[in-house]
């Protein structure tokens, strides 16, 4: 049992800058997404996303509820990072992927390994906009076979196992509204990352 009088290392509070680089935005039904000046955003989301909404259908990533339990929907918009879709594409040997091919909203630039911030990280936009992460976005099949038929790969089926191998921790995250507004591409974030500890029962 922990020590009470002994606290696990307790990290902080970090605050930092980034920008957004991209907007993507899904109006049709199929997650893939296309590029877009602005996104207006109310507590459900993107209106009219693939992905608003203030609850969702739980899928495999709950095995916990029954397979389309209703739940809170803290998949609103997906965030990834120029850098390191540039080492997914490299891992994979195509050229490039897309943040449109992988159902991606922000394409956000300025933050070292995006994928391992926290959850309860929150973004700060300078339109008014707050973001809070919930946590990583798993990467999956489904998206590796979109990416693989984009890229024109050979092999369809290998391209749609080898994305989840080789993304993992870098495929982005997944965040929900807090304070909603608009978005506007090249807008300055403001990050605040949260006080960080390791619990051990």
């Amino acid at each position: 049992m922990p020590d009470l009088l002994t606290p696990p290392e307790i990290i902080p509070v970090q605050k930092f800058s980034a920008r957004v680089a991209g907007l993507y935005v899904a109006l049709r039904n199929d997650f893939e997404t296309r590029v877009t000046d602005t996104l207006p955003l109310g507590f459900e989301g993107i209106e009219n996303d693939y992905h608003s909404g203030f609850t969702r259908r739980s899928s495999g990533r709950e095995p916990w509820y029954r397979r389309n339990t209703e739940i809170r929907n803290e998949r609103q918009l997906s965030i990834v990072a120029p850098d390191e879709l540039a080492l997914i594409a490299a891992r994979m040997e195509i050229p490039e992927i897309r943040p449109e091919w992988i159902g991606a909203n922000l394409l956000i630039d300025g933050i070292p390994q995006l994928t391992m911030l926290p959850s309860g990280t929150m973004l700060f936009f300078k339109g008014g906009v707050t973001l809070k992460i919930d946590g990583q976005n798993a990467p999956c099949r489904l998206s590796g076979r979109r990416i693989a038929e984009r890229a024109r790969m050979a092999d369809l089926d290998g391209g749609s196992m080898l994305f989840p191998k080789v993304a993992k921790r870098l495929r982005g995250l997944v965040a929900w509204v807090e304070k909603p507004g608009q978005i506007a591409s090249g807008e300055e974030i403001s990050v605040r990352v949260p006080e960080q500890w390791i619990y051990r029962a």
